[in-house]
This record gives structure tokens, C-alpha cells and sequence, in this order.
């Protein structure tokens, strides 16, 4: 039995488990990565001749968690932990909702433990003058530098995701209040986040002076334009943060994800109260904002300057 054709294949089982993501308001996003990590375990499950959802027992999903483990990718490096983690989630939510449903009596995965994930530090932290360096380079490039200078001076000030600052309209920004409202944000939540003078001053001259050339036949509205007069894709963003990096010289892993690590640590040097920094990066739990607190070790190094007998 195929279970990409038959009516009571796990493939048909999927396509329900999407439309109910789907009126459940789940993100786009998550219910395409549902879709992915699902379809790769149904290609892994054909291969074994197990067809139909009630085929998975509790050993299956431990001999796939394995195959993940074991699976060396294109350049003979593992998968790592965390990458395991986010292709089983998804199967652990689909056969959880298969039981709820009673389209399966019992559910394989309730006991299923993830790879557990550990929590690393933000590496390669931009300093004040690299990210200096960076703006400053802009201004070789003319009407399309002020543009590139708007978009770095809005991801440090505001600390918004790449695909938030892809998805920004021209009526989300309020030069007023010096705000910036992030709409359908990660886990669909919107947020206001505050934007500095430089950085409103650096979009209102791409506003005044680039972006009205930028626009070709119909104005789609987003803030930010390509060369072509289309709104940005995330990855086109990140290879023109990493121009700028490469051009000034620095070697460090990432590119637009630098800019909020770099506002969060920076704010906390300064003084800001972490609350704060949690609310601005919209950070469902506070957890996650701690770890720029180890991050941030410039006061941790002014008290131990200051009182260690050995410094």
C-alpha cells in the first residue's frame, strides 16, 4: 500500500492535519515546516512498507529519530541537535492530533522524548564600531547606500526579525510616536516597537529620495524596495547585510539575526532593564532574553576590575 494514494495512507491523514493547522490560525510558516518534516518521514516510512498510521508503533519513531541521528549531510557533517528537534516536533504534534481526532486509538509519540536542545550564547556579537563600519559604507553606493543604511539602521534599532522588516508597510511606521508596528510577527503575534531619531531620519530620506524611483507600475506598498521595485525576500536581505560585512571586513557567521543580538546586548550594557529588551524583541518568555545577560559581561567585568584582589 502506497501511503501517498490511499485513503487511509498517512500522506491522506496529512493533507486533514494541514487544513486543521490551517483553521487553527497557524502560522504559514509553521504549517509549511509541518508540511516538510512530515513528507520526509512518509518518503523514510515507504521505504519500510509502513503505509497507514496505525503502522507507527513507539519503536518506529525511535528507529527515525536514530536514522536522524546517524544521517550525514552533503558535506559529511551531522545534523545537529537542534535540527533533529524541529523535523520530530512536528511528527509528535501530527500523531498527537491523529489520537485526538480518533483516527488512531493510540498515540505512538505521547511518550516520545525530542533531542533535547541546548541553550547556546548569541556568538559573534557586532560591536559598535563594526556596525559603524558597516553603515558608514553605505555612502559609496549612492541612492541605493541610503536605502541599504534605512534597512541596517531599522534592524539595529528595532531589533526586528528578518522576515518582520520584509513584511514591513509604508503605514506601519508612525514618525510621530517613533514607532514601528510589527504585524503577524513569530507565533502571529503583533507588537509596537519603538525606533530611534537616526533611524527614522535614515527611512525618511530613502521615503523622500530613492524609493519613488524604485517604484515600477504598481506601488505594493512595502517599506523596503528592491533594485526592481519589489518587496524583499528574506534571503535577498541577508546577502546584502553580508555584503556590506565582507566589504568591511568582517568574518563572523550570520547576518541580519547580528543586528538584534547586537541591540539586545548593547541595551543591556547600557542599562536597560530586561523586561524592556523582551518587549521590544516580542520574546514569549523571558528565558529567552536572559541569555544576553551572560551575554553582556561589560558591567560583570567593571565589578570584577574593581574588587578582585588578583585583577
Amino acid at each position: 500500500m502506497d501511503s501517498t494514494t490511499s485513503e487511509n495512507g498517512i500522506a491522506y491523514y496529512l493533507l486533514r492535519f494541514l487544513e486543521w493547522s490551517n483553521s487553527m490560525n497557524y502560522s504559514h510558516e509553521t504549517t509549511r515546516t509541518r508540511e516538510t518534516c512530515i513528507r520526509r518521514f512518509i518518503v523514510w516510512c515507504d521505504a519500510r512498507g509502513l503505509a497507514s498510521p496505525n503502522d507507527i508503533t513507539s519503536p518506529v519513531l525511535e528507529r527515525y529519530r536514530r536514522h536522524l541521528f546517524h544521517y550525514r549531510k552533503s558535506n559529511g557533517q551531522p545534523l545537529s541537535f537542534s535540527t533533529q528537534h524541529s523535523h520530530l516536533a512536528p511528527i509528535k504534534a501530527f500523531f498527537k492530533w491523529l489520537n485526538k481526532e480518533n483516527y488512531i486509538l493510540y498515540n505512538p509519540a505521547s511518550d516520545f522524548e525530542l533531542p533535547r536542545v541546548p541553550k547556546r550564547l548569541p556568538k559573534n556579537i557586532l560591536s559598535i564600531e563594526e556596525i559603524n563600519d558597516m553603515l558608514n559604507h553605505t555612502a559609496i553606493y549612492g541612492d541605493i547606500g541610503i536605502r541599504d543604511r534605512a534597512i541596517m539602521e531599522t534592524f539595529y534599532s528595532t531589533g526586528v526579525r528578518r522576515m518582520e522588516l520584509v513584511k514591513l508597510m509604508l503605514q506601519d511606521l508612525d514618525f510621530v510616536r517613533g514607532t514601528l508596528t510589527i504585524f503577524d510577527g513569530k507565533f502571529k503575534k503583533d507588537r509596537v516597537v519603538p525606533i530611534g531619531d537616526r533611524a527614522c531620519a535614515w527611512i525618511r530620506k530613502y521615503l523622500e529620495e530613492v524609493r519613488p524611483n524604485l517604484v515600477r507600475d504598481e506601488d505594493s506598498g512595502h517599506l523596503f524596495l528592491t533594485e526592481y521595485g519589489e518587496p524583499f525576500i528574506k534571503n535577498r536581505v541577508a546577502d546584502l547585510i553580508k555584503k556590506y560585512m565582507l566589504a568591511v571586513g568582517i568574518d563572523k557567521q550570520g547576518a541580519c539575526h547580528l543586528f538584534r543580538h547586537a541591540m539586545a546586548t548593547h541595551m543591556l550594557e547600557n542599562g536597560a532593564d530586561i523586561r524592556y529588551i523582551q518587549m521590544i524583541l516580542g520574546h514569549v518568555n523571558l528565558s529567552s532574553t536572559e541569555i544576553y545577560t551572560q551575554v553582556s559581561i561589560k558591567k560583570l567585568k567593571q565589578v570584577h576590575t574593581a574588587t578582585h584582589p588578583a585583577r
